[in-house]
């Protein structure tokens, strides 16, 4: 009989009731408690917790767990009961006379929703950049929007668009693209359906690639403007989910010789259907990013894009587990990132480098002629549309321009520019080791912020014998720097300090080692010590006296989406050092869907400036002869090394600014993360405050790029028994103060 009860008592909590998906989330975050300790507690998977927390389309927990997770939320809710919600005051009936005219039957057939007011932003207080434009706000996870009985296919339109954020002033939206950037299309009730942004769902009548591909073009109105004059709107992007594929003939994922390959057989029966109806592929193939077109006639353009998430086109280190989400949820992230940055064209790699052309396209249209016609020209301020060489020394090894040398020759320092991010590390001082913590602190978006107002070269470069080094001028100089004495160095315009050259890295190295004899450093990097005090004699150059502050735009854009975002997740760039600290902690829990976009902000910058340097991908090459990226124009490794160079120095000044003044060095430094001993375990601990203001020219706390954050604390004991374990007395411990782990494969041993 109690076999019998015990199954009965099993089934009744098999149906637990539970609180809305909006109400999970709300108690578990008033408990303070994250996504992963409810998943390790429940004993399933982090994405399967928080699609019971998706308000949009959540899932069901089912038998043991849904008791469990049932009980968890009655304890949570008795903590934290649910706010009452005032009565709204009765509103008098209007007679029907007076009302205004309904809608038409057609529309009121299609789905509609509600989307919230801007979130309000704080333009942050920077005197060396211009206060961030208006960016969109990010639309709220809402309920998808009901649909009742739908039109006639004779009759069907995609859909209608629900009411604009109040922020969002009607005039600026443009009515070809009144959809948004883009949609994920999914399969429901054997219905295909495409989640656009905001909310809406659109029908999709479509029933093959083709077809799907037409009825984007012409009738889904997606799209997204052109973010300067001279450029193009950006294409529409369709993400396909694992039932779309599966609808339109496409394998749900790739086998391994297709995810090498990249793409899948030409053979395949989908691409010879888009052949049949005169479309065409990139050279890339039909892979995760895939690009069908028709050439362009005239202005207009005929292109769409695909994403494929299944297919791995949603890096997981940037994207987390979004290409796993409901397709709502999955719009909502990508549609933030594309209102606020651009529609993806490919990893944010990808996107990062083709943001650079989108705001700097490379011709425009020239002034009438004669005959009143308009020509292509050259676009000032842009890199243009051919690729240019670099000079031999900007050149890594393997390009066509060092095909002559020897097949095992290293260049040294005075043949190859080496500007990276540092890699430093030193022993611990006594003084540092009877102190309590490690304190890492974090520059955020260092290299956006080196590449603000950086003169960079827009041609090709000018090679000259004994050059009088001129600040201004961007190029690659090779110069003996190795006079530059860190003991004494100028802080300020007529102020000089005396510091220990043995607990500071040199700047002009990554490896913070002291320079031997003459090396090639790009135009920051010479200047700097310069500013240091100290004179510099080149001895030839690689110049380029075409340039300008190509990457501004590219900046503020990026700048804007991060704040903008950042202040979303209640982290502002007006708030005071402690108050601060205490909206960093967790701030990524209020809103995992845009804590991810955060996340692909920072890729997008770090991987569009690497990509300024790409090297071979495979494709069978072989050193000494051409890649497919240099024959972009954006292939630009004089660029890079320049924006890497400020960035490092940029760094290197705040720490001698710091150093002399508090006579704080730092312990270890791992790119923009640097780690100093404290007694304390927060950066207040160790940063010269007065008054809540931060050292001139040293390190202060905030959000804006350039200034920095809490990266992670630990324990001083902690980092010399680290050392110890592995015998490495300078084993960099920047890379592992976030969390605390280390292992052997992080040492490389």
């Amino acid at each position: 009989m109690s076999e019998l009860f015990e199954a009965v008592d099993a089934l009744v909590a098999s149906r637990s009731p539970l609180p809305p998906a909006k109400e999970r989330k709300r108690l578990r975050v008033a408990h303070g408690l994250t996504l992963d300790e409810v998943a390790a507690a429940l004993k399933v998977r982090r994405a399967t917790v928080s699609g019971w927390e998706s308000v949009k389309k959540p899932t069901e927990p089912r038998g043991p767990e849904r008791e469990a997770y049932a009980r968890l939320l009655n304890k949570l809710a008795e903590l934290y009961p649910a706010p009452a919600v005032p009565k709204e005051p009765a509103v008098p009936a209007v007679p029907a006379m007076f009302t205004g005219a309904p809608a038409p039957a057609e529309a009121r057939t299609l789905p509609t929703g509600q989307a919230p007011d801007a979130a309000d932003m704080t333009a942050p207080e920077n005197t060396q950049t211009p206060a961030p434009a208006p960016v969109a706000a990010a639309p709220a996870a809402a309920p998808r929007p009901a649909r009742t009985t739908r039109p006639s296919s004779t009759s069907r339109r995609p859909g209608a668009k629900q009411a604009a954020p109040a922020a969002t002033p009607a005039s600026k939206t443009d009515p070809r693209f009144e959809n948004g950037p883009l949609a994920v299309v999914d399969v429901e009730d054997g219905q295909v359906l495409a989640y656009c942004t905001g909310g809406l769902v659109l029908d999709v009548p479509a029933k093959s690639l083709p077809a799907l591909v037409d009825w984007t073009l012409t009738e889904a109105r997606l799209g997204q403007p052109r973010l300067s004059g001279p450029g193009k709107d950006a294409d529409p992007l369709l993400v396909l989910t694992e039932a779309a594929l599966e609808r339109y003939g496409l394998p749900v994922a790739l086998t391994d010789e297709e995810r090498l390959a990249g793409r899948i057989p030409e053979g395949h029966k989908v691409i010879k259907q888009l052949t049949r109806a005169e479309w065409k592929l990139t050279k890339r193939g039909f892979g995760p990013w895939a690009r069908i077109y028709r050439p362009a006639q005239g202005s207009e353009r005929a292109c769409v894009q695909l994403c494929i998430p299944s297919w791995h086109a949603l890096d997981s280190r940037h994207w987390d587990t979004a290409g796993q989400w409901p397709p709502a949820d999955l719009a909502r992230v990508l549609g933030v990132y594309a209102s606020r940055v651009m529609t993806p064209r490919g990893s944010t790699a990808v996107t990062g480098l083709e943001l650079m052309t989108a705001l700097h396209p490379p011709t425009r249209a020239s002034e009438p002629d004669a005959d009143g016609k308009r020509h292509s020209e050259h676009n000032p301020g842009s890199l243009g549309k051919d690729p240019v060489d670099p000079a031999p020394c900007e050149a890594p090894d393997g390009h066509p321009l060092l095909a002559d040398l020897p097949r095992f020759h290293v260049r040294g320092p005075a043949e190859k520019l080496f500007e990276e991010a540092y890699d430093w590390a030193r022993p611990m001082t006594d003084a540092e080791c009877t102190r309590r913590h490690l304190v890492g602190i974090d520059v955020n978006m260092a290299f956006a912020a080196g590449a603000n107002g950086l003169n960079v070269g827009l041609g090709a470069p000018t090679h000259v014998k004994a050059p009088a080094f001129d600040p201004k001028l961007p190029g690659s100089w090779l110069v003996d720097l190795s006079h530059v004495d860190l003991s004494r160095v100028k802080v300020g315009k007529d102020t000089w300090a005396d510091l220990d050259p043995g607990l500071l890295p040199s700047p002009f190295t990554p490896t913070g080692e002291h320079p031997e004899g003459p090396a090639w450093y790009a135009t920051p990097t010479v200047a700097y010590a310069v500013e240091l005090g100290y004179e510099v004699r080149p001895i030839e150059a690689y110049v380029r006296y075409e340039n300008g502050r190509y990457l501004d735009g590219w900046y503020h854009r990026l700048r804007d989406a991060y704040l903008a975002t950042m202040a979303d997740l209640g982290v502002h760039a007006d708030m005071e050092p402690a108050d601060f600290l205490a909206a960093m902690e967790g701030y990524k829990e209020r809103d995992p869907e845009l804590a991810i976009v955060v996340s692909a902000i920072k890729a997008t910058v770090k991987g569009g400036l690497g990509k300024l340097r790409e090297r071979p991908r495979g494709e069978g090459w072989r050193p000494g002869e051409p890649w497919r990226a240099l024959s972009r124009p954006t292939w630009r490794p004089d660029i890079r090394a320049a924006v890497i160079s400020r960035t490092r120095i940029n760094l290197h000044r705040k720490i001698v600014k710091h150093a002399a003044f508090t006579g704080q060095y730092p312990v270890a430094i791992l790119s923009d993360c640097v780690v100093y001993a404290a007694n304390g375990p927060s950066p207040l601990d160790f940063l010269p405050y007065r008054e809540g203001k931060p050292l001139p020219g040293g390190f202060k706390l905030g959000i804006n790029p350039g200034l920095v954050k809490h990266e992670g604390t630990q324990s001083v004991l902690w980092g010399e028994e680290v050392r110890e374990r592995f015998n490495a007395p300078e084993l960099n411990l920047a890379r592992y103060i976030k969390d605390g782990t280390v292992t052997d494969v992080d040492n490389g041993e």
